[in-house]
């Protein structure tokens, strides 16, 4: 497999796309006045403790206060048997060191964990646990055995807590000392910080986005690391060479005519994610319905007919589907649940191959997923850890005409508003004349279709009714004005 990723970077913003034998895999974007907080570390100040949620607001400078929940309490997870109470561990006015886990999406503020965590190449510091974790990722027991081994014999210090990266499988003991001296140094730096610092200020941020692909996402299967800026290309072969040698002769600066990602696809591709239908290869296709609380997918035959029973057409679709909705789970970055309704299938065994393949083809997700069973009903729950906004979140905003109903009003229907309003505002005003003010569309209906009807409150309320086409509204902004 050729693995290339691509790095997009403008003054405005910084966009990552992963290209796998010449597919998009997954894009990510990080715009300079929209720049993620996850993995950012405050000191900060609770607001409001709620007994009844077992949760707390804290204030850490952002336009809404974050969110932390029991759960997320460093005392609660190390004492997991225990029913510890939020009210016990904090109280309001409370300085407290915490840390984003969850950017703000929607409505909701951000997310918050007391348990500290910095990421390095190949280790994660937990500076307040004591214990040496293994990623999940490594799933052979000996293999986790070996690792947690070496990094007990290069500490020096007891009592600290690591989790050792799929990626230190292949690290020498000089990188993985050089990572535990960059996270000691940071931690320090952090302490120091908490102690001299008024609340709500911000102790730590994340790397970039673009230094950040170099530590997270280069792996060995990564051949090169193509970036269209000359003087970024200096940053990170600079980060390079201190933090993650290996990748420093990877990143190459890309200096052809064509945009970058015009080149590779990637520009069509974010269109696409942007789009409710996805075409299958086969003529079957995908509709994806994204909303706060989940992400829908709904898979369909379309125009595939299949060479043999409409059975096989069924699972044949349902096959490609799963890798499809995989790769749209990473393009869009879409989180939280996700519910697929398969195309329905009696076929025990053919239920049983489609999540085998699902689950092979989300495998490769980065990002934590769980996948359930069929249910009675046929669907198929994933799970997929949210972390930031998804894609469409990132580049786009609610339609100001529907304000993101995807639908809008009849022309009929807000004639007939108009209507009512007008015999309320004629029984509580008493005007000489009436002017409507609306859309084209609007006022052509009551020229037409709905003549009959404005006659008839004409002749009801004995006042004369004058109508004014205004350009600027919408098919549902109307305004009736008094005279």
């Amino acid at each position: 497999m050729k693995e290339q990723i691509l790095v997009n970077i403008t003054p405005q913003e910084t966009r990552v796309a992963t290209v796998e034998d010449g597919v998009v895999q997954d894009i990510h974007i990080e715009r300079s006045s929209q720049r993620g907080l996850v993995g950012n570390i405050y000191l900060g100040v609770v607001k409001r403790v709620l007994p009844g949620m077992q949760s707390a607001f804290i204030e850490i400078g952002l336009e809404r206060a974050a969110f932390l929940h029991i759960a997320d309490v460093i005392e609660q997870r190390q004492h997991p048997n225990e029913e510890l109470r939020i009210e016990r561990l904090v109280h309001e006015g409370q300085p407290i060191l915490v840390q984003v886990i969850k950017d703000p999406i929607g409505t909701k503020g951000a997310r918050l964990s007391t348990q500290i965590s910095i990421a390095g190449r190949f280790l994660v510091f937990l500076p307040q646990e004591t214990h040496i974790g293994i990623s999940q990722r490594i799933e052979n027991n000996e293999e986790r055995d070996r690792l947690r081994s070496r990094l007990e014999s290069l500490l020096t210090q007891d009592h600290l807590g690591y989790i050792i990266r799929t990626s230190a499988d292949h690290a020498t003991d000089q990188e993985l000392l050089a990572d535990i001296d960059y996270l000691n140094l940071i931690w320090a730096d952090i302490r120091q910080k908490s102690q001299t610092l008024p609340p709500k200020s911000l102790l730590f941020q994340d790397l970039s986005l673009q230094l950040r692909t170099l530590r997270d996402m280069v792996n060995t299967d990564t051949q090169e690391v193509l970036v269209d800026s000359r003087e970024n290309v200096a940053k990170m072969r600079e980060f390079a060479q201190s933090f993650v040698a290996d990748v420093f002769p990877r990143v190459q600066h890309y200096s052809g005519e064509r945009p970058l990602f015009e080149l590779y696809g990637v520009e069509a591709e974010i269109e696409r994610a942007m789009a409710r239908r996805v075409n299958l290869k086969f003529g079957g296709y995908l509709i994806i319905d994204q909303t706060e609380a989940m992400t829908t997918i709904d898979v369909n035959t379309g125009g595939f007919v299949g060479h043999r029973s409409f059975d096989d057409t069924i699972f044949k679709t349902n096959l490609e589907a799963t890798h499809v909705i995989a790769r749209q789970l990473r393009l869009r970055n879409l989180g939280g649940i996700i519910i697929v309704d398969f195309i329905d299938m009696d076929n025990e065994a053919h239920k049983h191959a489609v999540l085998e393949e699902l689950q092979k083809a989300l495998s490769r997700d980065r990002t934590k997923v769980t996948v359930s069973n069929f249910t009675s009903l046929g669907l198929v729950e994933i799970t997929r850890k949210r972390t930031r906004e998804s894609l469409a979140h990132v580049l786009c905003e609610p339609c100001p005409t529907c304000q993101g109903r995807g639908q809008i009003r009849t022309a009929a229907t807000v004639c007939y508003e108009i209507l009512r309003e007008i015999l309320r505002e004629e029984r509580q005003f008493k005007a000489r004349e009436y002017r409507i003010l609306a859309s084209q569309n609007v006022i052509d209906m009551f020229l037409d279709e709905e003549s009959a009807s404005l006659a008839q409150l004409v002749d009801f309320i004995a006042k004369p009714i004058y109508l004014q086409v205004e350009t600027a509204y919408t098919q549902e902004q109307f305004d009736v004005v008094l005279m």
